[in-house]
């Protein structure tokens, strides 16, 4: 997927919006003054570029200068970053990787972490504050919902493939198998040491 500036500028104006609006963020914001970050993501052909100001933060889908550093990642592990507890974990793992300043990614991570991703607050100017509140905890409670109702089908699946299908073994089964074949192994292991005394004869 090519970064087409439509998509860059969305994202810029969000993050602008989520990260440069809260007065309480500036000392965060002021550790990424003059930083330069590039996103490698995988589901992306060319990495996306973030350059940090005091006053705001650009995304750029083509930059010709360097970066303080380099991120390779996926979509997927992006929403991790906000927890900084997690950074180690994903660099460990091979999820993230990270080329230049630490720093940099750490102290962007903060900066996600500190952000207020409350739905009322930036529905609140266009509907009200009771109207933001209400869609937000319906928007939430949806949600929740949904989660739980695929977690329950997960189960049902899952049970209805090893009880009812009889598709994939259950864990006792495997269990048994294992050791059939293990026994199957010693067995043959001891004829073959039987016909090689024997040949030896």
């Amino acid at each position: 997927m090519i970064l087409t500036p439509l998509l860059t500028a969305g994202l810029e104006t969000a993050l602008n919006h989520i990260l440069y609006r809260d007065r309480s963020m500036k000392a965060a914001r002021q550790r990424l003054s003059g930083k330069v970050l590039s996103l490698s993501l995988q589901e992306f052909s060319q990495p996306m570029t973030l350059v940090f100001s005091e006053q705001q933060l650009d995304v750029l889908g083509e930059w010709q200068g360097s970066s303080d550093c380099t991120v390779k990642t996926s979509l997927r592990t992006l929403p991790e970053l906000r927890d900084r507890q997690q950074l180690t974990r994903l660099l460990r793992s091979g999820a993230l990787d990270v080329e230049g300043d630490l720093q940099v990614v750490q102290n962007f991570s903060a900066l996600l972490d500190m952000a207020e991703l409350d739905p009322a607050e930036y529905l609140a100017p266009w509907v009200g504050d009771i109207v933001a509140q209400g869609m937000s905890q319906s928007a939430r409670r949806a949600f929740a919902f949904f989660r739980t109702d695929l977690q329950r089908k997960q189960v049902y699946l899952a049970e209805t493939l090893t009880e009812e299908w009889r598709v994939t073994p259950g864990a006792l089964e495997l269990a048994w198998f294992a050791e059939e074949v293990d026994a199957m192994t010693r067995s043959l292991d001891a004829l073959s040491a039987r016909i090689a005394q024997l040949e030896a004869k």
